[in-house]
């Protein structure tokens, strides 16, 4: 905490330069954020910030932009559609390489919330015990920290005497049909589908968190990180376009602390845009989402170089980019110039989280 006091003390006047004001006639400066994925708790923070009016403090009139499988936030935001995306560090590495001018600027995700799972009868409680078994993956980069975790476990994913890769479409039914050994899953989604499973004659629950293993891979070391937000370089060269950021970054991360402390109430911000998926399963996503920011070592969305260079080094290993970014690629200063105004607006705000406790979430049928 002293090194975060000490920061707020440097670059304080900075950020309260940079932080953009409304207009004399009250007029908000429109921008937009690509989020990768349709209306869901994962995105939570964004849509409470918007709710408690932290953008319009800040002088921003945003609009929220949902994502889906056909939408691409990296191209989304090098072709102008939104000022901000959010996308997973991967997935931004290959876009930088292949060049969309793009820069993260805030890491918001401070750990992985993909895990490996398995039926607890099936003795399979590490990626070592994967050996000859049929171990579900998803594709489209996706199967790449599974790839590295079953490499470091001294298996060849490409060798089908080592392992049978299941290409697992983006649900667990294959894994509740017992065609596979184990199966990729996110804490904050697919996990939460084992237990919300009702057999076909009604009974619920069939599984509890008895029933399963939990591999976690950022215990394992192969870990990729995830939710970032990012902005086009150029743009963000523009005169003011530093402070517009800043000024989103700071809205964006009180958004997050506030669903840290009030997660009921940003569940109902969510359902209130209409998601596909139950007040229940979003209750669980709301949950598990804090649990990947909270609590954060050096303050909500600072981008931990270890931890990007793990992900780099998978991202070469299996050629989702050729070589390293160059130098650049993130930068912390606007996420450190936010962390300076909400200090210097209240000097007790925890952009740490240090004593956060998840909540003990009950588990809904079908997650209604």
């Amino acid at each position: 905490m002293r090194k975060l006091i000490a920061l707020v003390v440097v670059v304080a006047l900075l950020a309260l330069t940079l932080a953009p004001m409304a207009s004399a006639d009250n007029h908000m400066m429109p921008v937009r954020v690509q989020l990768q994925w349709v209306t869901q708790a994962q995105f939570a923070g964004y849509y409470a910030a918007a709710a408690l009016g932290y953008y319009e403090e800040a002088g921003l009139a945003l609009e929220i932009l949902p994502g889906g499988p056909d939408i691409g936030p990296q191209q989304v935001v090098s072709a102008g559609g939104a000022e901000f995306g959010v996308n997973w560090l991967p997935s931004h590495l290959a876009a930088a390489e292949g060049g969309s001018g793009n820069v993260i600027i805030s890491q918001v995700f401070q750990r992985s919330g993909l895990r490996q799972v398995t039926w607890a009868d099936s003795g399979i409680e590490s990626f070592e015990d994967m050996a000859g078994k049929i171990v579900g993956v998803w594709d489209f980069g996706n199967q790449f920290p599974i790839f590295a975790s079953l490499v470091k476990a001294g298996i060849d994913p490409y060798n089908p005497d080592d392992v049978t890769i299941f290409i697992q479409p983006f649900d667990m039914n294959a894994f509740l049909n017992r065609e596979i050994d184990t199966a990729s899953a996110m804490t904050y989604n697919e996990l939460a589908q084992v237990f919300e499973f009702v057999a076909e004659d009604g009974t619920f629950p069939v599984y509890t968190p008895e029933d399963v293993n939990i591999i976690d891979l950022n215990e394992f070391g192969t870990a990729t990180l995830e939710d970032l937000v990012f902005a086009n370089a150029e743009w963000l060269a523009e005169e003011g376009n530093e402070a517009i950021a800043i000024a989103f970054l700071e809205a964006t991360y009180r958004g997050w602390i506030y669903c840290r402390d009030n997660a009921q109430e940003c569940t109902d911000f969510v359902l209130a845009e209409g998601p596909t998926l139950g007040a229940g399963h979003q209750a669980w996503m709301m949950n598990e989402v804090n649990k990947l920011i909270w609590p954060s070592e050096t303050a909500i969305g600072l981008m931990d170089e270890t931890l990007f260079q793990q992900t780099v080094d998978i991202a070469v290993t299996y050629e989702i980019i050729s070589e390293a970014p160059a130098e650049g690629i993130y930068r912390n200063d606007l996420a450190e110039a936010a962390h300076a105004n909400l200090m210097a607006m209240d000097p007790e705000i925890d952009l740490l989280g240090a004593d956060y406790e998840p909540a003990a979430v009950e588990i809904t049928a079908r997650g209604e």
